[in-house]
């Protein structure tokens, strides 16, 4: 199992590093989107939503680090600054003071953002023959829609 491992780290390509970076930049931004809003939320909904979003930015916190380290793993170089980041993410940030409604709608854009991003990255993984990242990826991905199908819950309730 450890030469597999091996392999596909001698055979990484700058596509799959790109495509890693793209993966931090979301997460990093949506870190700090999720961080906002639970420093910012009011109303009859607050505790559960406080706790829910640092929930989030909490899961985002440690998905980042495991991201950045495959790249690292692979050889690559981590894109960490905040220039590098905001010119890079696909995620939309909203400054500005929002109700709760709208923190949940733009929260749940968020993780259906992230989630396309991982299984793009999944995808040039999996043509690079890349299992590993292929992998992370996925449960990324997954957990990403994890939470927007939690979000779309509050939403709709």
């Amino acid at each position: 199992m450890q030469n597999a491992a091996i392999k596909n780290m001698s055979d990484a390509s700058t596509a799959t590093i790109d495509a890693l970076n793209g993966c931090v930049a979301d997460t990093v931004v949506a870190t700090l989107l999720s961080q906002n809003y639970h420093w910012n939320v009011k109303g009859m909904n607050f505790l559960p939503l406080h706790q829910f979003f640092q929930e989030i930015y909490e899961d985002h916190f440690e998905a980042q680090d495991d991201l950045a380290e495959r790249i690292k793993a692979m050889g690559g170089h981590v894109e960490a600054t905040l220039g590098e980041i905001t010119e890079r993410t696909a995620v939309r940030e909203r400054p500005g003071t929002f109700n709760d409604v709208a923190m949940i709608e733009h929260m749940l854009e968020t993780q259906q953002t992230l989630a396309s991003t991982m299984a793009t990255c999944a995808t040039i993984a999996a043509e690079k023959g890349d299992t590993l990242t292929e992998d992370l990826c996925i449960a990324r991905g997954q957990q990403h829609e994890k939470f927007a199908w939690m979000l779309r819950a509050h939403l709709r309730g």
